[in-house]
């Protein structure tokens, strides 16, 4: 196994990212989701196309339960395990059931730093059985690397990764 360096993350190029990439990793995660019910192995083969093919810092998610926000499937660091819903980026797009698109998380009135290196975020709510039932979160450690093709292809593939969700 290959040691890890932090320097490795710094590095990491990001790939040029338009509709035609996000069009293709939306065929790659429905691909991927044809035929199978899990929903765990699912979101954890959706967050490893989304981490690998656009090279951001962090990408996971983070389901409705108990009264919180738990971690589920993810790639990069370790991250926060409980999130209130209202706090932080995660929080506040779980309770305002709203995309939230965050050039720098430092100016971000109560941001929960899981990653200190990490610079810009976006978290699009999940919906399923009629309700928010979590959050696909993504993190850069470049600050400002959301464009609007990003945050549009971030939507068009949480709509893809709603199918696979439990009601």
């Amino acid at each position: 196994m290959s040691e890890y360096h932090e320097s490795s993350m710094e590095s990491k190029t990001s790939p040029v990212r338009d509709e035609a990439l996000y069009e293709g990793i939306g065929r790659e995660i429905s691909s991927l989701f044809d035929g199978e019910d899990d929903w765990i192995a699912n979101l954890a083969n959706a967050a490893a196309v989304i981490y690998e093919r656009l090279g951001y810092s962090w990408v996971g998610f983070y389901r409705a339960e108990g009264g919180s926000l738990v971690l589920g499937p993810f790639q990069g660091p370790a991250a926060c395990v409980r999130i209130a819903p209202g706090k932080g980026v995660c929080g506040t797009a779980f309770s305002d059931d709203a995309v939230q698109v965050v050039p720098d998380v430092h100016a971000f009135p109560g941001h929960i730093a899981c990653d200190a290196r990490s610079n810009s975020e976006v978290v699009v709510p999940l919906h399923a059985g009629g309700k928010v039932w979590g959050v696909l979160d993504v993190d850069s450690h470049r600050p400002n690397d959301f464009s609007p093709t990003d945050v549009a292809g971030l939507k068009s593939l949480a709509k893809i990764i709603e199918s696979a969700l439990p009601s």
